[in-house]
């Protein structure tokens, strides 16, 4: 049985590439129709202007381009995502897709900054179903998050998480999802690496406007159309055939 792609993976399954985009690939199409950063950042004018120039920045710039994060959150980042995204005959890597570009824009913007959160409290913890149960904004859990990170990957390794090997990176992914890394702040980390794991999730297949899916790698390899639904003049002739998938993006129509 396939696993809902915005759910956090299974403490068994490896955080490699090809199983993240396996898992994803029945859930992209509601993942850019219904992810909650971007559509948070399509509320706030203000990111948009940033988002726009954002996509003319080269991605394996220094951290000086991001919006949000600092230099030590945006090194945590491009390694995570590159590690669970690395370049090869099917994709770019996840810094060349933009994925922390995505992230940085949606943290800077109204996702980030809770403007939709119930924040009056109280708190306590929450079944799995109802989700979100914090008193930080996603940014503040962001910040608050990767340092704990790194201290864990620190105290174990002896340097933060971006500088570890492949084999380390893996290592500490999978104690970290499982539950087993506990932060000392007391933040639910396990709660931290479900919404980092779907924010890389929704910076794959979303719009490339919001900064992340450059060029539309993520829909071409999954066969989405974008932003326009473009296959039921062709579903009989190519039936059980590959489409030659053109997507649409929103700029694609401006």
């Amino acid at each position: 049985m396939e696993q809902n792609p915005t759910q956090n993976p299974s403490p068994n399954q490896p955080l490699g590439r090809r199983s993240f985009l396996k898992s994803a690939t029945l859930g992209g199409a509601g993942v850019v129709a219904g992810a909650s950063a971007s559509q948070s950042i399509a509320a706030d004018k203000s990111t948009e202007s940033q988002v726009s120039s954002a996509q003319s920045t080269q991605l394996n710039e220094s951290a000086q381009g991001y919006v949000f994060l600092n230099p030590e959150e945006a090194a945590f980042i491009e390694a995570l995502v590159n590690h669970m995204i690395p370049k090869d005959e099917y994709t770019p890597s996840g810094v060349e897709m933009g994925l922390p570009i995505y992230i940085d824009r949606a943290l800077a913007g109204g996702w980030g900054k809770g403007d939709r959160q119930y924040t009056q409290g109280p708190w306590r913890e929450g079944t799995p179903s109802q989700g979100y149960q914090l008193p930080l904004t996603p940014a503040q859990l962001y910040k608050a998050g990767i340092a704990e990170a790194n201290k864990l990957a620190t105290e174990k390794y002896q340097k933060t998480f971006d500088y570890l090997t492949s084999s380390q990176k893996e290592e500490f992914l999978i104690s970290w999802q499982s539950g087993k890394l506990t932060f000392s702040s007391g933040i639910n980390s396990k709660m931290f690496f479900t919404i980092l794991y779907q924010n890389v999730m929704e910076g794959i297949f979303s719009d490339p406007i919001y900064g992340g899916n450059k060029d539309k790698v993520g829909w071409k390899l999954i066969g989405f159309p974008g932003a326009i639904a473009v296959h039921r003049e062709h579903i009989d002739s190519y039936k059980d055939k590959r489409f030659p998938n053109k997507p649409i993006s929103i700029s694609d129509m401006s």
